[in-house]
């Protein structure tokens, strides 16, 4: 059989159970046709030598914000839409570099940003999008100071949310997302440290409002995912319907259970709090915000430890802001302060892909996207191979195609 592309020599890792076994990979019309072993081809219009390398599914960050182009959210909005685009795409160009084949914003990028990402506009990974994120007035998607008065959130304006209070037009500012193509929904149910003028531990919305947006997302076939650091704010929007929470660091261990229990995922953004305690200020973030960040910096790697340890399903998380998002894969090794090599890499794969409902992401199989990185180390036993991708990532394949190289090729 001829295929379009043929890995020979990996070291494929198989991210289910945490095993590597040598053998090529076949590729034909961006999907894995064949995985493992000797695979003999009549024809390959192209061939790879991995030369012992490792080849791991491409990474997805369940949670950035492409748009996020500085660290003063309140600034963004006040941009041109088409300088934040632009921007955007180096943004974007920069984690595929990194090995993140896909994403899911959480606010900011629309149906445009993920289009232009599909028709090779923009090289970057596959963008899944929620639209902008809802926030009550006051709320951590508000990005006013106090002596502020107006809010400009139209569907053209570039910011990462909107401002909508009462049932009804939560419920209408969901179904508008929705029919621009959202996957999921995000409200911020607490306070935030970026916001001026509420506190983290703060909780947001009224429990009608969350029902409603649950209940539009599910109708529509996606899902809510909150912004939420303490527990009671957690506890709610669970209750109410979501299906994920982001951050968490607040959460006690009877609420993560809880999360456990109702089968929810909860996407930890560490790498943010620690690139903002030490680049924040110089890039824009406001002292009132810098100030908050080590309440959630502090317990953020004992939180997610404690989270590992109940079972939650952990997905992978950067959240980082304007220049910061060259950190992007030192969660890697944050990570790797508390938990194990395989649990983090498939953070960043198989749950990551259960996240977003795109089984055929996250793992290397027959009939999977041919979405897969080449590392010169085993992550298994040196996870800091993912953290440096400058030094260790070796290529990046998405779709089959061959995006970025450094290994021999024929």
């Amino acid at each position: 059989m001829t295929f379009s592309l043929l890995i020979r020599n990996a070291r494929i890792v198989d991210v289910r159970v945490g095993e590597v076994s040598e053998g090529d990979v076949a590729i034909h019309d961006g999907v894995v046709r064949e995985a493992g072993g000797h695979i003999t081809s009549s024809g390959a219009q192209r061939i790879i030598d991995a030369g012992g390398a490792y080849l791991l599914p491409g990474l997805i960050d369940a949670h950035v914000h492409v748009n996020a182009i500085d660290a003063n959210l309140g600034a963004i909005s006040r941009y041109a839409p088409s300088y934040v685009a632009l921007k955007a795409a180096r943004v974007l160009r920069g984690m595929r570099d990194r090995g993140f084949t896909t994403v899911r914003d959480t606010g900011g990028a629309d149906f445009g940003i993920a289009e232009a990402q599909k028709a090779g506009l923009i090289d970057g990974p596959r963008v899944i999008y929620g639209g902008k994120a809802l926030s009550q007035t006051g709320g951590h998607g508000d990005r006013r100071t106090p002596g502020e008065s107006l809010y400009d959130s139209h569907p053209g304006e570039p910011g990462l949310s909107r401002i909508v209070d009462g049932v009804d037009a939560v419920r209408l500012a969901a179904r508008e997302e929705l029919r621009r193509g959202a996957s999921h929904i995000k409200m911020h149910v607490s306070g935030g440290v970026a916001s001026p003028t509420d506190q983290v531990d703060e909780s947001q919305y009224s429990m009608d409002e969350l029902r409603a947006v649950a209940e539009e997302a599910t109708n529509g076939g996606a899902y809510l995912t909150v912004h939420a650091y303490p527990s009671v704010a957690i506890r709610r929007a669970v209750e109410a319907g979501a299906r994920c929470v982001e951050h968490g660091n607040l959460a006690d261990d009877d609420t993560l259970a809880f999360v456990r229990d109702a089968g929810a995922f909860l996407v930890p953004t560490i790498v943010t709090y620690w690139a903002l305690q030490r680049e924040g200020l110089e890039h824009g973030l406001a002292r009132v915000s810098w100030e908050k960040v080590s309440k959630v910096l502090d317990v953020a790697t004992a939180t997610l430890e404690r989270a590992h340890a109940l079972g939650l399903k952990l997905a992978y998380g950067s959240d980082l802001l304007g220049p910061m998002h060259r950190h992007q894969s030192e969660e890697f090794r944050i990570r790797a302060e508390v938990l194990p090599p395989l649990a983090i890499i498939q953070s960043a794969t198989l749950v990551g892909a259960e996240l977003i409902r795109r089984p055929d992401l996250g793992v290397i199989e027959t009939g999977g996207t041919a979405d897969l990185i080449l590392l010169d180390g085993n992550p298994l036993d040196q996870i800091g191979v993912l953290a440096d991708p400058a030094n260790h990532l070796k290529a990046v394949i998405q779709g089959g195609e061959v995006v970025r190289e450094r290994a021999a090729s024929r």
